[in-house]
């Protein structure tokens, strides 16, 4: 019988945490991304760097350990995130785990407001550096937060290992590329006359529009189809259920899903729209 998720009765050791990454295919010299829950795990002797170390034993010295770091901005001010952002100072309010690493001596953090990432290891500046410099992408979070110069492509490029530690795709990150991959490649294929109209009236920050938007419960709808694929790997670390999969199939097959049918994925505003928009006028719905 497997413990109970968070069982205060299970110890795990940094060499725990270094077998079960590589019971999930992790190897040396990869780069691993990984979301996670300390608590689910059961009592982590050492804490929170406990797991980072044990990630960091499994990629090797060649290897790379990132988290995404990113910030909890009240509401009422979200129209100062920019202003207030400090990639040395500002918290990372996505769990105990991605904050030790952001704090770590030798860590490196991507200078974007919304959706940076911090790492460790031989690639983590390379990782870090530019993030939105280039080939920037609409998105309701900037077009900077997952430009193509940004650790979020370069997680696809370089075909990172991403990991839930206690916790699913409900908090996949890497689903806010999709979305913005999906509208990019909505806007190449309409007539080029229309696509500066388009792009303007997609959703930005601070900025209502239409968005192909991923409901948050189709997440683990679609971490069950990848599984299905046999792209997703499980195994544990304590009594928490460690998931990985490589990013560039995730992404490449999670937008061959929604495209395939996306109707079941997104909504009828953005498919109306979207169908208006490229025919330039009323029309039947289309993904773009």
């Amino acid at each position: 019988m497997q413990p109970e998720v968070g069982d205060r009765n299970v110890q795990v050791t940094r060499d725990d945490v270094a077998q079960a990454a590589r019971e999930v295919g992790i190897e040396p010299g990869d780069t691993l991304l990984f979301h996670s829950a300390l608590s689910s795990m059961g009592t982590v002797v050492g804490g929170p760097d406990t797991v980072i170390d044990g990630f960091l034993d499994a990629v090797g010295p060649e290897g790379t350990v990132a988290v995404p770091t990113l910030c909890n901005w009240p509401p009422d001010e979200q129209h100062l995130v920019f202003e207030r952002w400090d990639p040395a100072t500002t918290p990372s309010y996505v769990g105990t785990l991605t904050e030790a690493l952001r704090r770590r001596p030798g860590a490196f953090r991507s200078d974007q407001a919304t959706h940076s990432v911090a790492a460790i290891g031989a690639r983590a500046e390379e990782l870090t550096a530019g993030h939105g410099s280039g080939g920037l992408r609409l998105s309701p979070f900037s077009e900077t937060a997952f430009a193509h110069e940004s650790p979020w492509q370069r997680l696809v490029d370089w075909n990172a290992a991403y990991c839930f530690i206690g916790v699913t795709f409900h908090v996949c990150t890497m689903v806010h590329f999709v979305e913005a991959s999906l509208a990019e490649r909505m806007l190449t294929r309409v007539a080029p006359e229309k696509r500066e109209r388009m792009a303007g009236e997609l959703a930005g920050w601070m900025k209502p529009g239409p968005f192909p938007s991923i409901r948050i419960d189709d997440r683990e709808v679609i971490q069950e189809m990848l599984a299905a694929q046999g792209i997703v790997k499980s195994g544990r670390i304590g009594c928490a259920t460690l998931t990985c999969v490589r990013a560039k199939p995730m992404v490449e097959n999670w937008i061959a899903i929604v495209e395939a049918n996306p109707e079941m994925w997104l909504s009828q505003e953005y498919l109306s729209w979207a169908g208006e928009a490229a025919r330039g006028g009323p029309g039947e719905p289309c993904a773009g």
